[in-house]
């Protein structure tokens, strides 16, 4: 259906095209600008509009401008059209169709980009394992949420590779909420840790506990570039 609606905008831009041609050769030839009547009388040839060939190819021309077809008809077979060719001439996706391989190849066009990129570093299996961490979190992960008078307890749980990932990514995430003026810190659990965050602010407080667990733990913008310097050999994963 897609292409259909290309060819089909294709083609009515074609016309309108073809259409403002034809009036602007008439508004610039005035012996074409008349024709014979059946009496022999030479007679204007009017619009559509009532008006002469040169309003006739104003017209055309706003109508281009503002997306109208001919006919009072808005242009809906141009912006399916034009909207087909945005998508792809090929037709083809560009979604990667999962998250951590979108990630992954994202990292990888940037260090091709990059000429000054030290291959002999680059370890995009880290970035893979980080990646998975990062899904046993915020997928697999039991929070089991306690507020505070002054913020939130929470006690994050799994089993097998989930319990890893949670040692591993929620006690490094405290240095990083300690950066943006947060007081949190992590107890050891035999299948997890324990994490508090706490404020003297009493909106802020609140705030915690409007987040919750995954709310807290997407605070900051470290995971983007964390990401790139784990590619890069530079930083060791959570």
């Amino acid at each position: 259906m897609s292409s259909w609606l290309w060819k089909a905008g294709l083609a009515g831009a074609a016309l309108v095209a073809a259409t403002v041609y034809a009036a602007a050769q008439m508004s610039g030839h005035p012996e074409m600008q008349g024709h014979m009547s059946p009496g022999g009388a030479n007679q204007s040839v009017a619009s559509p509009q009532g008006g002469e060939p040169g309003q006739m190819h104003a017209r055309m021309r706003q109508m281009m401008q503002g997306g109208m077809m001919p006919g009072g008809m808005h242009g809906e077979m141009h912006h399916h059209g034009m909207m087909g060719m945005q998508g792809g001439l090929n037709d083809q996706p560009t979604m990667p169709g999962q998250d951590a391989f979108g990630a992954i190849q994202e990292v990888v066009q940037i260090l091709d980009s990059d000429p000054t990129t030290d291959w002999s570093k680059v370890n995009i299996a880290a970035l893979r394992e980080h990646l998975i961490d990062m899904n046993e979190v915020t997928l697999h992960a039991a929070a089991t949420e306690q507020p505070l008078a002054n913020g939130i307890e929470i006690a994050v749980t799994g089993e097998g590779r989930t319990a890893l990932a949670i040692k591993r990514m929620v006690p490094a995430h405290v240095s990083e909420l300690g950066k943006i003026g947060w007081n949190a810190k992590t107890e050891d659990l035999p299948n997890g840790v324990k994490l508090t965050v706490t404020s003297d602010d009493p909106k802020l407080a609140t705030k915690l506990k409007a987040l919750g667990f995954m709310g807290i733990m997407v605070q900051g913008g470290h995971h983007q570039p964390h990401h790139l310097m784990i590619a890069k050999g530079e930083f060791h994963t959570h």
